[in-house]
């Protein structure tokens, strides 16, 4: 049976959880379809999710595997005002940027945009974020739905764009720091021995030659 990985990308729930083993429900679906990974391995899917996996790619639908989690109704983020301090560590977390705030004030969680991935929670210094189950006994996809998944895919991707983006700048930033500092050498170090000063142009050199090579990789991908 033919099938791609956008095919079976479009019926994961997007929930970017990571619950899978895999850092985003796109390396999940990679791994299925090159063999790396069985069907039961996504909770936020249930067993609708699996029939559905079972269906396109012809693989047995097993249960659930419980090493990756079970089952269970839809959660969503809430952060406690008394507790947050502001720390920012959840928004830079959050796949969906369902958390709005900024240094030192407290956090909000759009609920609408909340996936209840749970990436959330460990980072929080103060364990000031709760999860509130908003789907009562409806699990897997009786409790998500479609539109809810295209939504968070979307907004996972613009996330992953941003934060490349962001890297890429900073990278830019100390590059040409780096740049300057090669330019006159000897006036940015403590060093007057020209052996020494030698050995340091060499290192930041290569160090600017790996950087430029990173980053031509990454904007060719």
């Amino acid at each position: 049976m033919a099938f791609q990985v956008a095919d079976i990308l479009a019926v994961l729930p997007q929930t970017q959880c990571t619950r899978c083993g895999y850092p985003d429900c796109e390396a999940y679906a990679q791994a299925i379809a090159a063999g790396r990974a069985g069907i039961n391995q996504c909770p936020p899917g249930g067993q609708q999710g699996i029939e559905w996996l079972s269906a396109l790619t012809g693989l047995p639908a097993l249960p659930l595997n419980p090493q990756n989690g079970e089952e269970g109704p839809r959660t969503v983020a809430f952060v406690d005002e008394n507790w947050c301090i502001g720390c920012t560590l959840c928004i830079a977390a959050c796949p969906t940027d369902a958390i709005v705030g900024s240094n030192k004030l407290m956090h909000v969680v759009i609920e609408a945009y909340c996936t209840g991935c749970e990436l959330c929670l460990p980072v929080c210094p103060v364990d000031c974020i709760s999860l509130e189950n908003v789907t009562g006994l409806a699990t897997g996809w009786d409790a998500w739905s479609k539109p809810q998944a295209d939504t968070a895919q979307e907004r996972y991707k613009f996330h992953s764009y941003q934060r490349t983006r962001s890297k890429l700048e900073n990278d830019k930033r100390l590059e040409i720091k780096a740049q300057t500092k090669l330019a006159d050498l000897a006036q940015h170090s403590q060093h007057t021995d020209p052996v020494v000063l030698d050995k340091k142009r060499a290192v930041i050199e290569a160090a600017l030659a790996r950087s430029r090579a990173k980053r031509d990789a990454q904007q060719g991908s």
